[in-house]
């Protein structure tokens, strides 16, 4: 078309295909990222201090509110199942669900160990400290996946909820803790008045944490057959949070860094979150950010 002089039309049918292209590479990528069995999945998180006491436990608080923003930024809805205070600060335990389509496929990027290093705020020395805090993230698992829980497995305890709810929190022993005694595996939930809707979701979320226990095992059977060697204790940072003697930002996996801490403590999460899909999915994402 542009040999016979109309340049113009040329130009704008090359624009349409162009459009269509980038479309079609866009939709590709976002398979690749989020391909997986259960990508599409709620996501049930648990973020939890590594030893520190209170720096650790505080730690814990900010990754969880960085989370927890980054889901309302996405239009999740969140819930919170069971948290623990610190004792002086932060917390020792929380757990809640992440609702929405891919709301595991995306979370998944960040299970794993987060480090921080900044000057202590209960240091009277204003020393420079390190904290770590793991964040862990199952699927929400569908009824028809079945997974074998026997009752004789299953230690249960109910206690006095210590969150919100008024007299009728107080006067009765609403939550509950569900202990699995083959894997040692504890999970608890407060969140609901009624003691049988608590253990109705503790046992959603001991039935994700044993189907990704069994996916664990599964992949570390083909580690072992590859010879791949892989470090689980809270040295293996996936991400640093670098806040003294300069601020950055930087995840571990696939070098993309970023020097807006406050932005990214509040939520802004997405370019870690997609390089690290991109990186599973095979693909060489760019090693610096914004």
């Amino acid at each position: 078309m542009a040999a016979e002089g109309d340049e113009a039309e040329a130009l704008a049918e090359a624009e349409r295909h162009l459009g269509g292209v980038e479309e079609r590479v866009r939709a590709l990528e976002f398979q690749r990222m989020l391909g997986g069995e259960h990508d599409l999945a709620n996501a049930i998180v648990t973020v939890h201090p590594g030893a520190g006491g209170l720096e650790a436990q505080d730690w814990a608080e900010m990754l969880l509110r960085m989370i927890l923003r980054w889901a309302e930024r996405r239009g999740f809805k969140t819930e919170m199942l069971d948290q623990s205070p610190g004792e002086g600060a932060g917390i020792k335990n929380a757990i809640f669900t992440v609702e929405g389509e891919y709301a595991y496929g995306y979370l998944r990027a960040e299970a794993g160990i987060h480090r921080l290093v900044r000057i202590s705020p209960f240091d009277a020395n204003a020393r420079r400290h390190t904290s770590f805090a793991a964040v862990l993230v199952t699927p929400e698992i569908e009824e028809d996946i079945e997974i074998e829980i026997r009752d004789e497995d299953l230690r249960v305890d109910t206690y006095r909820s210590s969150g919100a709810g008024g007299q009728h929190v107080n006067k009765t022993d609403s939550a509950v803790r569900l202990t699995h005694l083959p894997s040692g595996i504890v999970v608890a939930c407060q969140n609901e008045r009624s003691q049988h809707k608590n253990r109705a979701m503790a046992m959603k979320i001991l039935r994700s944490r044993l189907y990704e226990l069994e996916l664990q095992k599964q992949r570390e059977q083909k580690e072992k057959i590859v010879g791949a060697k892989r470090d689980i204790d809270f040295g293996s940072q996936i991400r640093s949070y670098v806040l003294q003697p300069y601020r950055m930002v930087k995840d571990h996996r696939t070098g993309v860094e970023a020097g807006n801490t406050d932005a990214v403590l509040d939520g802004d999460l997405d370019r870690f979150i997609e390089a690290e899909l991109l990186r599973r999915a095979g693909e060489a994402p760019p090693t610096t950010g914004a």
